[in-house]
């Protein structure tokens, strides 16, 4: 199809007056393609949700009729609970932060209903309403665990929901598997994770908050194992089989990992804290789930880091294309550590090697440890947690992306937060520092037709529009290949610099996801090529909040982080656009970020897809392959047919 190009149009921070002359073409410079359960977990995924100021009213723009939302009354309010705002939701809790205190109690914007609307996801995640928050795959059905409150679209009241699914996309929901009912989980149901034992048999580990706001460890498991939908789960009457050890505080003291089993027949699990700044993760060993040893000494800890949430342990092998089961622990595995960082709400994670004499794991690379170096995702995400899928032989990943609105506006539209689309999880042996993630194969499931693009010219300093039709569900594949121009090299700021209107010589170029038509909203996701003073080249991935909504009190970021591009390679991406929702992939998923936006005209029929090249010095051509994706139709499970 021909696209082609529009004079360019000043994104955020530039200064019009400042355009680069027409280039010059001097030589081409150009890269290669490179396109881009078992041991069960319940991802129990804790949000950091935003209180953000009103912000002013401002036009919408003409849509198709119906969906027009120009007409449409503000959207019902729910009253929100009463409470002070000066300790964030969920700290007098003894959890990380869900609220902030720093901004006021209204609406962001004066959101409409059809807005609202438009924002819910087509394929991710999520309740059908209120605040949610893991899963395993048991005869024949995938099972995802989450920390819901039924009775509001605000943190408190965790119980665990539960859903159904048999490709981890059209989900069906089920009954409450667990609810908030005896003196050891009074004020929460909160993280856990499963394991499947030799015998078939299913052991739920997870953290409560006592009558008295002590975190403690509990054991549950199945009622009936010949349910396959698990509907009905039993407590232990022994609980808690764990308290905090001397030393741990009261509320440092979460979130146990699916367990591993050793040469001597002992299981291991770990659970994170703190001591003092340094965070840490400690190792039990059972043989029964029910009586444990604390290990002496720690799996391994990093000064400065904080308190560790959520904690995972895993192995990867260094070639294979196949996930591994939790135990494995070989000289072809690697060992993953990731710790979910209270203090930043970021997850962060390390390869290197795991030492079961001594429940030691020691990094590849302390300069890239625990909570300061890789990142699962540098977007809005947190509380990630990884299984084994035993039926496809594969590791997922999942990964809670919060709301970046007010509490006020969750109420109004009465619902929160989602999951992200699983993720498989495999070990970079051509880089052999990091991991690649990528959506599970089943999306494709979802895709309808398709549009094709190539070697599509992007001049410096110019848009091109793509003619795709509405563009809220996309499934979009991407390679850009550079050509050097004869100009001056300038300078831009490192690393995302300020966003996508930080023009320098290699960058930023990419797509502009969720535009309208003028460009007056959009989400940049680029790359960003940089050269140091003795010729090193660093690459940065990005995506751009700071233009995607008109709305002036939504939290808006730049996010972003290093990809390694290897000779041969152009820089490719894949991004998934469901509807309020961006997820981009760069590099085959060496760095990944979730973006979390809020349009108030690039909406419904209104949004659009574009091409952008801000550098000074390149041209770019892209080659694409773009599907337009189906809705899951997450709906209730029709227990009354069973």
């Amino acid at each position: 199809m021909d696209s082609n190009n529009t004079s360019y149009i000043p994104l955020p921070g530039e200064d019009p007056s400042a355009a680069v002359p027409p280039p010059t073409h001097r030589r081409p410079f150009k890269v290669f393609a490179v396109t881009f359960s078992s041991v069960i977990f319940l991802l129990s995924l804790v949000t950091l949700i935003i209180h953000q100021g009103p912000g002013a009213p401002r036009k919408t723009v003409p849509e198709q009729p119906d969906h027009d939302h120009r007409h449409q009354q503000p959207a019902a309010s729910t009253s929100p609970e009463p409470r002070s705002f000066s300790v964030p939701r969920g700290k007098l809790e003894g959890v990380s932060a869900k609220s902030n205190p720093y901004f006021s109690e209204e609406a962001s914007y004066n959101w409409t209903n059809a807005m609202f609307s438009w924002q819910r996801t087509a394929f991710h995640f999520q309740p059908a309403d209120n605040w949610m928050n893991g899963p395993l795959f048991y005869k024949g059905w995938y099972h995802l665990f989450y920390q819901y409150n039924p009775d509001s679209a605000v943190w408190g009241n965790i119980t665990w929901g539960h859903a159904v699914s048999t490709d981890m996309i059209h989900w069906l929901y089920l009954p409450l598997a667990m609810v908030p009912d005896r003196w050891f989980d009074a004020n929460g149901v909160w993280t856990g994770s499963a394991t499947i034992l030799p015998n078939g048999e299913i052991m739920i580990l997870y953290t409560g908050s006592t009558n008295d706001s002590v975190q403690v460890q509990n054991l549950a498991y199945p009622a009936n194992l010949s349910d396959p939908l698990l509907l009905d789960w039993i407590k232990y009457e022994g609980n808690p089989v764990l308290t905090p050890p001397s030393g741990i505080g009261s509320t440092d003291f979460r979130d146990p990992t699916t367990a591993w089993i050793g040469p001597d027949g002992k299981w291991r699990i770990t659970i994170g804290s703190k001591i003092n700044t340094t965070g840490i993760s400690m190792v039990y060993t059972t043989t029964d789930f029910v009586n444990y040893e604390l290990y002496d000494g720690v799996l391994h800890e990093v000064p400065g880091t904080g308190m560790w949430e959520c904690v995972d342990f895993y192995p990867v092998s260094i070639n294979g294309t196949k996930g591994l089961e939790t135990s494995v622990n070989n000289d072809g595995v690697k060992h993953v550590l990731k710790a979910s960082l209270d203090d930043t709400k970021l997850d962060h994670y390390a390869i290197g090697t795991y030492f079961i004499e001594n429940e030691t794991w020691v990094p590849d690379d302390p300069t890239i440890d625990v909570g300061i170096g890789l990142r699962y995702d540098y977007g809005r995400y947190y509380a990630s947690k990884t299984f084994y899928d035993q039926n496809k032989e594969r590791r997922i990943l999942w990964g809670w992306i919060n709301e970046t609105d007010t509490e006020t506006d969750d109420l109004e539209k009465g619902w929160s937060s989602l999951q992200t689309i699983p993720r498989t999880v495999l070990f970079d042996s051509k880089t052999g520092t990091n991991l690649l993630q990528w959506p599970v194969e089943e999306i494709e499931e979802l895709r309808l037709n398709s549009t094709e693009f190539t070697d599509v010219l992007v001049e410096a300093g110019t848009t091109v529009p793509l003619d795709i039709g509405t563009a809220t569900q996309l499934d979009i594949f991407v390679d850009f290949e550079i050509e050097l121009l004869d100009t001056e090299s300038v300078n831009g700021s490192s690393g995302c610099g300020d966003g996508a209107a930080d023009r320098s010589t290699f960058g930023p170029f990419g797509i502009l996801a969720l535009a309208d038509e003028t460009l007056s909203e959009l989400t940049p996701v680029y790359f960003r090529v940089t050269n140091s003073t003795d010729g090193d080249v660093t690459t940065y991935f990005c995506a751009d909040e700071s233009r995607s909504s008109e709305a002036p009190e939504v939290f808006k970021h730049v996010y972003g982080g290093e990809v390694p591009v290897l000779d041969g390679e152009t820089y490719s991406a894949r991004v998934l656009v469901d509807h309020s929702i961006v997820e981009s992939y760069a590099q085959g998923g060496r760095t990944v970020i979730s973006s979390r936006v809020y349009p108030t005209e690039a909406i419904y029929g209104a949004a659009r897809l574009f091409l952008f090249n801000n550098a000074t010095g390149v041209n770019v051509k892209a080659t694409l392959k773009i599907w337009q994706l189906n809705s899951a139709f997450i709906h209730p499970f029709p227990l009354d047919q069973v």
